[in-house]
């Protein structure tokens, strides 16, 4: 009997599933909106886009792994990176322009740097929730 519950829990996805996964991390709102949630792709990947755009507009940071520093400083960064990237084809294209990964110190200085990068890294990993969510509805998980 328990073996007949495992085997139920590691059923395998759909192709599908995975299209609509990849597709909701690389678009925010994309895998909803391509199995025609349109609420649900209005408003995750709107939340998504708007905290994105918000927190670069605050001057906000967004983190990656350079391997510029040193020891610990340098690891300290892949957690933050990780986040961020959740955010898809928006932090590829600021990565790809060299947008909001350096800061002046006057950047810095500006009271909403902080709130800044918060919002980049809750676009990211609000954008991971919202690609999960498309995944299982494309494998029949939930409706």
């Amino acid at each position: 009997m328990i073996k007949a519950e495992n085997s139920e829990a590691f059923e395998s996805a759909p192709a599908k599933a995975w299209l609509m996964g990849i597709a909701g991390w690389l678009v925010p709102g994309l895998g909803h909106l391509l199995q025609g949630k349109w609420v649900r792709a209005l408003l995750l990947g709107g939340a998504v886009w708007i905290c994105f755009l918000s927190g670069l507009r605050m001057g906000g940071h967004l983190f990656r792994f350079d391997g510029s520093e040193q020891g610990l400083a340098s690891l300290l960064q892949i957690p933050p990176m990780i986040g961020d990237l959740g955010a898809g084809l928006l932090y590829i294209v600021c990565w790809l322009m060299g947008y909001g990964f350096s800061y002046p110190p006057q950047q810095a200085a500006l009271p909403t740097f902080e709130y800044g990068w918060t919002f980049l890294l809750v676009a990211g990993l609000l954008n991971y929730l919202a690609m999960l969510d498309a995944f299982d509805i494309a494998a029949r998980r939930k409706s």
